[in-house]
């Protein structure tokens, strides 16, 4: 098992690998840097690899197949994930490591939008997608978080041994994220320099798929871990459709004795009971999402005993 273990998903990043890895071997001259190139054209596995890094492979792309990649296959006590496009300071990897190792914090999050990021990034869209999933997620799931679509970040063996990666592209993060406000693991904050990519280096963001992918998720997990929530509302909302739809046939009704509009009444009726239907939905979920809760919880015990029994190992 590494102490820390550096993990740096990669796509075509010729022009900066090399200076991140640099970087992060004088930031933290006692970790294992690890390279996982992603069917690169430019030669970027066979730069990483003469700058010292352990290269490996994902053969299937997006950046969500990567990371389940690297958390499966690497075990340490302290991972710190940062992309290959030189845009975040490893200075500030010494203190995300601290956090982990030392305050147990189960992941931390290089925090760009405190800082930098607005006047460096040169995307404008970028930067309204950025703050409206960050809003969105402190909205509909009760939290601060500062910063949710950064790269950045560090965590603990038990995040990495329990995260259930879904995710194929760039919402691996916001994944991450949600993931961690839900089951109660705790989130550092360290707030870094972003710098926006130097010349020669391409985004392999697209703004409005990956953004649109980004927020579809929002909405799947906030279905799945707060389905009551999700569920209610929707109850809520049909039930006021029915309402829109009876109140003047019932009105009519009272009026003149004869109701002219059955169309009308029959449609609000069968609105009402999907309002119900709803309504019932979102308890019973809401007793697997408790469930699934509780299974988490004997998890990471498990997880917790085989991280002592892999350091048992590494000291004897």
């Amino acid at each position: 098992m590494d102490t820390i273990a550096v993990l740096i998903p990669c796509y075509n990043e010729s022009a900066t690998i090399a200076k991140v890895i640099t970087d992060f071997k004088s930031a933290l001259p006692n970790a294992v840097i690890y390279v996982y190139d992603n069917n690169s054209t430019d030669g970027t596995d066979a730069i990483a690899r003469e700058a010292g890094a352990v290269v490996r492979y994902e053969y299937e792309q997006g950046k969500g197949n990567v990371v389940r990649r690297m958390f499966r296959e690497i075990d340490a006590q302290c991972y710190i994930m940062a992309d290959g496009d030189d845009t975040y300071p490893s200075e500030a990897a010494p203190e995300m490591a601290r956090l982990v190792l030392e305050h147990d914090v189960d992941m931390v999050v290089g925090d760009r939008l405190s800082s930098t990021y607005f006047e460096e990034n040169k995307r404008p869209f970028h930067n309204v997608g950025n703050t409206l999933v960050r809003k969105s997620i402190n909205l509909l799931f009760k939290n601060a978080i500062k910063d949710v679509m950064t790269g950045y970040r560090a965590f603990s063996f038990e995040f990495v041994k329990t995260f259930p990666v879904l995710s194929r592209g760039f919402e691996i993060e916001t994944e991450m994220t949600i993931h961690a406000i839900d089951k109660r693991l705790s989130i550092g904050n360290v707030v870094i320099d972003y710098r926006d990519r130097p010349a020669g280096s391409v985004s392999k963001l697209n703004t409005f798929s990956d953004g649109a992918k980004v927020l579809r998720t929002i909405l799947r997990l906030y279905r799945a871990y707060k389905p009551f929530s999700f569920f209610s509302t929707l109850a809520l909302g049909l039930t006021g459709l029915a309402l829109t739809l009876f109140l003047p046939v019932f009105a009519t009704y009272l009026a003149t004795g004869e109701v002219p509009r059955f169309p009308s009444l029959i449609v609000s009726g069968f609105i009402f009971m999907a309002a119900i239907q709803s309504f019932f939905c979102g308890l019973l979920l809401e007793n697997a999402a408790q469930d699934n809760r509780q299974t988490f919880e004997v998890r990471l015990h498990r997880v917790s005993r085989l991280k002592k029994k892999l350091l048992g190992r590494k000291a004897a």
